[in-house]
């Protein structure tokens, strides 16, 4: 008799220290976030700074996110992060706003990765980003935010 309450205790004990942790994960203004696609970086390639290269750096590989911040005007920012995979976890490499999002003094509405699993067969990530510079417009404008094998970046609006 004793067992199942012992039991339900634990779980609620438990559950309520999961949402207590919950608040401070990310803050509030942070409204979408994606994770999708992948990227690699060469193994064996010399650094800079050894000619004769015989340090070598290991294989490098992540995956990207787009991340919406709402700003005090209702607006947002969407910064792009590039997320090394370490045996330690994950690890930021960069991270930088796209300004062309910021100039556009726009509203997020949704942020979505090109398949439901966020994972691509090849590197690169493509995301739509859906947002309306007019908060009284009943319907979003999608853009796409394309990153090719190579890292170039490439923002444009969606054509259907």
């Amino acid at each position: 008799m004793r067992n199942p309450l012992v039991i339900a205790l634990c779980f609620l004990l438990s559950a309520g220290a999961l949402r207590a942790q919950d608040g401070g994960i990310l803050p509030s203004n942070v409204t979408f976030v994606t994770s999708t696609g992948y990227w690699e970086d060469g193994a064996g390639v010399a650094p800079a700074g050894d000619p004769e290269g015989v340090a070598q750096r290991a294989a490098q590989r992540g995956y990207y996110k787009l991340i919406a911040v709402r700003q005090s005007d209702g607006t947002a920012r969407i910064h792009l992060q590039q997320i090394a995979s370490t045996p330690a976890g994950p690890e930021v490499v960069s991270s930088a706003e796209l300004e062309e999002f910021t100039a556009m003094k726009s509203f997020v509405t949704d942020i979505r990765p090109e398949t439901s699993t966020g994972i691509t067969r090849q590197p690169g990530m493509f995301a739509t980003v859906y947002l309306k510079t007019d908060p009284s417009a009943t319907e979003p404008e999608s853009w796409t935010v394309l990153i090719d094998e190579v890292g170039d970046i490439k923002i444009e609006r969606a054509t259907n």
